[in-house]
């Protein structure tokens, strides 16, 4: 690649910026399904620091495990710039999942993560890339995180390990981001340690991207943006159940743990969600295992359990009717 790839012409927004340093590189490592929208997300904020200052700040190289084009969960193909290989002095190597996770790493690929770190590199996950990481037994006690709708799978398959609700985790020489816009969110943080938080509000700008709190701010909206009601009883009662899926507390035990009626609660529900509390809960429990279901390998068995249900076939019952198929179907018509 020629320097005119990396310090394209044309910005209208301009930074001038003493630099003479070498360019930061990095390595994206895509694995087969992976998403694309995070991978962008994490490149162009590179690309138009170096456009808006007009010099080489960054540079950034795909890779696949065998230098083949890689086919993403859009159904589109990225063509890599090379095959995986060792990566140059301080370069920051990030591994890029995405639709079934679980399967994307093969050994040679764990094997060049496990490689990278013992060379001092830093390594990071982009979207799914975490189950990476924890298959090659990089995470540790490190704090990480990956895309909110994973991590029920993620937990089942690595219960010692906990990702956080944060878009993103800089943790030494471990990075994680949970996919879709905040690889950028990830990335003008990196840019503004490393060049001023000017040049990061700038690509912000130039990203039409309202940069957001940080690697602070939650992957989804809080349970008082999402139903409209900052009622603290009902945002307790709905933690709680959250918390409490696998082994679902009844009416009378969520009633004493809020210190509340049942009349109350009832009403507090059929106010804001015009639903009753065991509904919301139920449709909880099945979402949960919605998740397993795509992200783990467990038996139906096992993911009923897991979702607070006694009965394997109580829950295919239920999970059908909630979702259009049974449990089976459902799996069979993904494999």
């Amino acid at each position: 690649m020629t320097d005119n790839y990396f310090v394209q012409k044309g910005a209208s927004a301009k930074l001038t910026l003493p630099f003479n340093g070498e360019p930061q590189e990095f390595y994206f490592l895509l694995l087969p399904k992976a998403t694309m929208l995070p991978i962008a997300a994490a490149v162009e904020p590179l690309r138009i620091a170096n456009q808006v200052t007009n010099t080489e700040l960054y540079r950034w190289y795909v890779m696949t495990p065998d230098g083949h084009p890689i086919r993403c969960s859009n159904g589109m193909t990225i063509t890599a710039d090379m095959p995986m290989g060792p990566l140059n002095g301080d370069a920051l190597g990030f591994v890029c999942a995405g639709v079934e996770p679980q399967h994307a790493a093969s050994d040679q690929v764990l094997n060049w993560l496990r490689r990278e770190r013992r060379f001092g590199r830093t390594i990071g996950g982009i979207c799914t890339g975490a189950f990476a990481l924890a298959q090659a037994g990089l995470l540790g006690d490190e704090r990480f995180t990956l895309h909110w709708e994973n991590q029920p799978g993620f937990v089942e398959r690595f219960p010692d390990l906990l990702p956080s609700p944060k878009i993103f985790e800089i943790s030494n020489k471990l990075m994680t981001c949970g996919g879709g816009n905040a690889a950028t969110d990830m990335m003008l943080t990196l840019i503004e340690q490393q060049h001023g938080k000017q040049l990061a509000i700038i690509v912000a700008d130039m990203c039409l991207h309202v940069r957001t709190g940080g690697q602070t701010t939650p992957q989804k909206s809080n349970y008082a943006v999402a139903i409209g009601s900052r009622n603290q009883r009902l945002l307790n009662a709905l933690q709680l159940m959250q918390e409490s899926i696998e082994e679902p507390l009844s009416i009378a035990q969520l009633c004493d743990e809020l210190d509340i009626s049942r009349r109350q609660l009832e009403r507090l529900f059929s106010r804001y969600l015009n639903q009753s509390p065991m509904h919301v809960y139920f449709d909880m429990r099945l979402s949960h295992a919605f998740a397993l279901m795509n992200e783990t390998s467990m038996s139906v068995t096992e993911i009923a359990l897991a979702s607070g249900f006694n009965s394997a076939t109580h829950f295919s019952r239920q999970f059908k009717r909630k979702f259009g198929a049974s449990p089976h179907f459902f799996r069979k018509g993904w494999s």
